[in-house]
Formats: structure tokens, sequence, C-alpha cells
């Protein structure tokens, strides 16, 4: 059966008060029906009681008196029931409109704020009245509550992104255009110097373009992994075979170890070193000449924990959590002068949750160095 298009206050009104007719229907009936013999039974049941008195009258009282008798029994009973009926309909319509507005208001309240969220407010919620709390409804209202809340993160941290990405790309715009304005009016000579500059910055901008790239597809899950078991050693020779000759030109110290005892892990080859290529490089801006970089990993919890400790700058305990947000840096001048987008982290920490992975940091705080750790699960566990 399909309701009639009407508000939901009008269903539930409707809904009650079908009930109540066929509860008013079936005490008709059953009162009809079982009424007479009752009065029958309990008439003869008092004649039987000794009461002779009344059992003579009764052996008098004629066919047409009895019948009398029972149309007024009849009739008196269905006035009742007309009047009582009548009584418990009217309250009946009362408590179910009552509790038809206790169950629609909260709904309307949802859909106002549906339509505030669609209209770009995303701060609305929806209030839990005390009385519905534990039900349904508040439920209901406490789930739009969080989908709100999810909505306005995703909403600032798109307006964030927007806005990083903005301040990202003013300084290499702004230093080619200088260079290309002060070339057309010959301030600036051609050399190889000045070609160099350019070519570094039109390379800050593609890699910066890339990672953007490459940070959406994997936020977005549209990254295909292959996975399969790896050695975690040859994670960690390959990672080190990228950037080994930068840590040399650096003047740091890279040291690695890895157990060969270590059993394989489950996860994609190329997607894991480049999680440990982006952890090395981070380690690589962020710690002065002369310092030291370990790599490390070890069994824990069922699954195989990678670490990179410094030497570097370190951090405060409480910008742990900051560390991978998009374009997040504790030293921006210092990365941005060595070419870093920012946001090399953030694709770590998603491609290691891509592969049922988790990523963090540690610090003893500024100056102290840091240790970034991730784990991926063991192969066959």
């Amino acid at each position: 059966m399909r309701w009639p298009r009407a508000r939901l206050w009008t269903k539930l009104l409707l809904s009650h008060s079908v009930a109540v007719l066929v509860g008013v229907v079936t005490l008709f009936v059953a009162a009809s029906a079982l009424g007479p013999d009752l009065f029958a039974g309990r008439m003869a049941h008092l004649m039987g009681n000794g009461m002779g008195a009344m059992m003579g009258s009764a052996r008098g009282v004629t066919a047409a008196m009895e019948s009398d008798l029972n149309a007024a029994f009849q009739a008196s009973l269905t006035q009742a029931l007309v009047v009582a009926a009548l009584a418990a309909a009217l309250v009946a319509v009362v408590v179910s409109a009552f509790v038809a507005r206790q169950i629609v208001h909260p709904i309307e309240q949802m859909l106002h704020a549906t339509r505030r969220i669609a209209a770009g407010h995303y701060a609305e919620r929806v209030p839990i009245a005390a009385a519905n709390a534990g039900d349904e409804l508040a439920r209901l209202a406490e789930s739009f509550n969080e989908m709100a809340s999810s909505l306005e993160q995703a909403e600032r941290r798109r307006l964030e992104l927007v806005g990083d990405v903005a301040h990202e790309l003013r300084t290499p715009i702004a230093t080619l255009e200088g260079y290309l304005e002060g070339l057309l009016d010959g301030v600036i000579e051609p050399s190889t110097e000045t070609w160099a500059r350019l070519h570094d910055e039109a390379g800050r901008l593609r890699r910066l373009v890339d990672d953007l790239q490459e940070l959406s597809r994997v936020e977005a899950r549209q990254v295909s992994l292959a996975v399969r078991p790896i050695a975690p050693s040859a994670v960690v020779e390959a990672a080190i075979s990228r950037l080994g000759t930068s840590f040399e030109d650096k003047g740091l110290a890279l040291r690695t170890k890895v157990p060969p005892s270590l059993p394989k892990v489950l996860a994609d080859p190329d997607r894991s070193v480049q999680i440990l290529t982006n952890l090395l490089g981070n380690a690589l801006r962020y710690t002065p000449s002369g310092g030291t970089v370990d790599v490390t990993a070890e069994v824990a919890d069922g699954a195989v924990t990678f670490h990179v400790q410094d030497t570097g700058i370190g951090f405060a305990p409480e910008l742990r959590d900051r560390l991978f947000e998009r374009f997040y840096r504790v030293d921006k001048s210092r990365s941005r002068a060595l070419g870093g987008s920012g946001i090399g982290l953030t694709i770590a920490k998603a491609l290691v949750e891509a592969m049922g992975g988790r990523i963090w940091a540690e610090s003893a705080g500024p100056g102290r160095g840091s240790r970034f750790s991730f784990t991926l699960p063991r192969a066959g566990s």
C-alpha cells in the first residue's frame, strides 16, 4: 500500500486514527456478541443462589418481558459503548497528534538543516532533544551532525588547499615573471645562469603539479596497487639507491640496519619505495650538513616497522599530527629553498594507509632530531 502524497504528520495521524477505528469496531463486535450471553449467564447465576423471591418472580416473567429486558440491556450497552468510543477516539486523536508532532518536528529540523547545508552553510547542526536521547531519531540526528561536520571539514580543507596551492604557485611564477620581464626590458642579460634559474623554477612548478596530481589520485583511491610479498631489505636498498648521492653531496651520514631475517611484507614494491624515499627526502631537507640519518626495520605486532631517524631540526610535540597535512612545513623557508612541495608526507601517509599500514612521527623537541615510522603488514600474517 502506498500513501498518497501528504505530509508525514498527516500520515502518522491517519495511521493512528485507523488503529483507533479498528480497535473501536473490534470493541463493538466483541461486546455485542458476548454481552447478551454474559448477561443471561449472570442472571442465571443470581437466581441459583437461593434468591427464592427473585426466582419466583423470574418464573413468572413472560417471554415478552424477557425480550424487552434483553433489548434494554443491548440498548444500554450500545449507548455506553458509543460514549466510551467517542471519548476514546477524542483522546486518541489528541495523543496521536502530540506523538506525531514529536516525531515530525526533529525531521523538519533536519530538512531545514539540509537546505542550509546545500546553500553552503556547513556549520549548521541539528539539536538533539533530551526527550529523544538514545532513540532512533536521536541517533539519526547524531549521524546527520557527524555528516555535517565531515562536510564542513572537507570544505575547510578544500579552501585551505586552494589557498595553499595559490601560495605555492605564487613564488615560482613571480620569479619567472621577474626574470622574463628583465630579459624583455634588457635589464637582465641572457646567460647560462639565468636560463638555469628559469629552468629550476619551471621544474619546481612541474614537481608541484605532479605531486598534486599524485595526491589527488591517492586520496581518491584511484591508484592501482600491485601488492605482493617483498623483502624489507629490497625496499630500503631501492630507496637508498635513489638518494644516496644526495646525502653524500650534503655531507650526511646515511646508515642502515635491516636484518636479513625479517619476514617479507605484503605491499606494492614501487609504492613502498616511494614512501621510504619521501621520508628520506624529508630527512635530507631538514638535517644540517654533518648530521646522521639512520634507516632501520623491525618486526612488531604482526607487522614490519620501518624507521627513519635523523639528527635534524626536529619539531615540537604539539605539531606531530600536523606534519602530514598538505603543505605544512616546520621550516617553510628551508624546504622551499630546497624545492620541496610540502605534500610528500601527505602522499606517504595516504599510500601507507592504502596498503593497510600506519605512519607516525616522533621528536624530542626542536633541534633534537625526529623519527618517522611506518608499518606494512607481514606476508602471510
